[in-house]
């Protein structure tokens, strides 16, 4: 059992410290609202995830190769959005502005959609989490629920780590931080172009 839940922390941690859509929203929102209201968009993955499992272990092995392609476009295009409203803010950045007291609720949803929409999540699963945790339930069921304690736990608590670390700008001045949100902005808006690039070369 001790082995598979090491192997799900160590590789939650390599999942959540890469470069990657979820970490970029989480940067932008905890720079633009603050780590109070960014924080339950760590636990995202726990609201997406149940039905990425779903999908990879029971539909997407049975679909057309091209499905696939197809949601790296949407979420491509889901990105640019988030990009062109976290560049909305940083134009319109205001340090005395009062944050709304849903945007920690909004910030959990559009959190949820990025992992739903991203392939990375349904490729992790596929190739590696799916295969791995069926052989562990094989084992006991300990296993596999050893393997899923020690992968979200640790995705959860390093990206509430990252969010904590990256809010500190806040503290820096209010050109910093406008600084800081443009590059927030820069990344997602990456992020998209790349998987929609990646969408339509291999369509």
């Amino acid at each position: 059992m001790i082995r598979y839940l090491v192997f799900g922390c160590v590789y939650a941690f390599a999942a959540a410290v890469q470069p990657g859509p979820l970490q970029a929203y989480l940067i932008s929102r905890s720079l633009a609202i603050g780590w109070r209201k960014t924080v339950p968009s760590a636990f995202a993955p726990l609201l997406s995830d149940g039905p990425i499992i779903v999908v990879v272990l029971f539909v997407l092995s049975t679909i057309p190769h091209g499905v696939l392609h197809l949601l790296q476009c949407v979420g491509g295009i889901f990105l640019l959005f988030l990009a062109y409203s976290a560049f909305r803010e940083w134009k319109q950045y205001n340090e005395k502005r009062e944050v709304p007291i849903h945007s920690g609720k909004q910030s959990l949803l559009k959190a949820t959609m990025i992992n739903l929409i991203n392939p990375n999540a349904y490729l992790g699963w596929s190739l590696v989490m799916g295969p791995l945790f069926l052989r562990g339930w094989r084992e006991s069921p300990a296993d596999g629920l050893a393997l899923l304690v020690g992968f979200y736990g640790t995705l959860v608590v390093t990206s509430i780590a990252i969010i904590l670390l990256v809010s500190r700008a806040r503290n820096l001045g209010p050109r910093v931080l406008r600084a800081s949100m443009g590059i927030a902005v820069i990344g997602l808006a990456g992020f998209g172009c790349y998987q929609l690039w990646l969408g339509i070369l291999e369509w």
